[in-house]
């Protein structure tokens, strides 16, 4: 995600740079949008690709916000952080997929985007940041966010491995984090909404963590294996995590996310799919 304090250590990118992908952006909402109004001809076509319906959004709810993220990408020099190849993973399992309940951790220059390619599905974004949080619905309102306080700093990442591995109630046997207060690994702070969703698709591109008291990104990623693993529906859940090139994401993919579970790796992200536990006294890998 990127924002205006950055979920990245700040870099020096050249204007002239951010355009290839600024047009690949619009290029790939504006295809989908293309493919929503040819189908849009055939109505037996239409229900199928948006799912007919689900979660009870009109077409032309669909279109709102696609329209508006076409809109945005056009007329701004403020592109996704995520490279154009890092961005088609996630968007072949959402096209894929179909409408779909999506969640992302880290709210960003492409949230918008992330939910104008889940059209009539439910994308929900988890935000550390309340004042980042009303000056982005300040240009995009029609996207969903929930605030959240995390309770851990990345410099605390090793001991929380530690804390993890005594801790009973952080035991792959137990997996839950509503109400879990004695894992600090839990994220029990999250509303009903999340915990009541079964999430199909789960990005992790936040919190921050590139600095030693920011909250870092261990919860993010132990929460979202406990999600997959407690998952009732039939398939697997397809977790994203990005910024795999720094050494707590990638520790923590290994321990919670699991080597045996990663389908594609492209740039800076890592795509997992991650079965529901067929047997829940089994370690996460």
């Amino acid at each position: 995600m990127q924002k205006s304090h950055n979920q990245k250590p700040p870099q020096q990118v050249k204007a002239e740079s951010r355009w290839p992908l600024g047009v690949a952006v619009v290029g790939l909402i504006g295809g989908v949008f293309l493919v929503f109004t040819l189908l849009g001809k055939n109505s037996s076509s239409a229900a199928l690709f948006c799912g007919g319906g689900a979660w009870g959004s009109r077409p032309s709810a669909a279109t709102s916000i696609q329209m508006e993220a076409i809109l945005h990408y056009a007329t701004s020099s403020v592109v996704p952080q995520q490279s154009h190849g890092e961005i088609s993973v996630t968007f072949g399992v959402l096209q894929s997929l179909g409408p779909t309940n999506f969640l992302v951790f880290g709210l960003g220059h492409d949230s918008l985007m992330w939910a104008s390619l889940n059209p009539r599905g439910k994308t929900r974004f988890l935000e550390e940041d309340p004042k980042w949080v009303h000056t982005v619905l300040k240009d995009a309102p029609a996207l969903h966010v929930h605030t959240v306080r995390y309770r851990n700093q990345l410099s605390q990442a090793d001991e929380l491995l530690r804390h993890y591995r005594s801790e009973p109630d952080c035991s792959p046997h137990k997996s839950f984090l509503r109400g879990n207060h004695k894992c600090r690994l839990a994220l029990n702070m999250l509303t009903d909404d999340v915990y009541e969703t079964e999430w199909d698709l789960i990005m992790i591109d936040a919190p921050r963590g590139y600095f030693a008291e920011a909250p870092g990104r261990m919860a993010a990623i132990y929460s979202a294996a406990v999600m997959a693993r407690n998952r009732k529906k039939p398939g697997v859940t397809h977790v994203f995590l990005h910024d795999v090139d720094r050494k707590v994401e990638k520790m923590y993919a290994e321990a919670f996310l699991c080597k045996k579970h990663r389908v594609k790796a492209v740039g800076r992200l890592w795509h997992f799919e991650i079965p529901p536990a067929a047997n829940v006294n089994t370690d996460f890998c």
